[in-house]
């Protein structure tokens, strides 16, 4: 009894000293996400950035440069991205929900396991975009299907195939 109980105190003592250094070592390699919500953008260039789980809710990213920009695990809900360049950019895993994509350019975009529910897409181009497990409405996908066409240069994947067009 004194053995288990000895035993089931070192494990507690073990899990609860552990996390405290590999919690610094963490942030370390991995600072906290920036945050340009409700920011005003319009025109801004970040091209070619590493913008890893960045936060730009509710903002205004109008005609803004996001060329083969990482944008990984970021959030951009309800922000208005009309005229944005997001050519070559690395959209996965990000939060893409209610945003107006009126005449933005997605070409060769990474969209995978991407949440973009409600957003829309009036004269975007989508040429060569992988929406691979993307969330998206049955309308979006419908809508997107009429002009999806070539295949993603990172991912190898056709647009169509990745939006399951039949």
């Amino acid at each position: 009894m004194i053995v288990r109980r000895l035993a089931t105190f070192l494990l507690a003592l073990i899990v609860w000293c552990c996390p405290l250094p590999a919690l610094a070592q963490a942030t370390k390699y991995y600072p906290p996400p920036l945050s340009y919500s409700n920011a005003e953008l319009k025109g801004k260039d970040f091209s070619g950035q590493t913008l890893r789980s960045a936060e730009f809710s509710n903002a205004n990213l109008e005609r803004t440069n996001f060329t083969d920009a990482d944008l990984r695990g970021t959030i951009f809900s309800a922000s208005v991205m009309t005229h944005a360049n997001l050519h070559g950019a690395d959209l996965s895993n990000a939060m893409i929900d209610q945003v107006s994509f009126t005449n933005a350019d997605l070409s060769d975009a990474v969209l995978t396991e991407s949440i973009m529910l409600r957003s829309t897409f009036d004269n975007v181009d989508i040429t060569g975009a992988d929406f691979s497990d993307a969330i998206l409405d049955g309308a979006q996908i419908k809508e997107l299907c009429t002009k999806a066409t070539g295949v993603n240069s990172q991912t190898g994947v056709s647009t169509r195939d990745s939006l399951g067009c039949r």
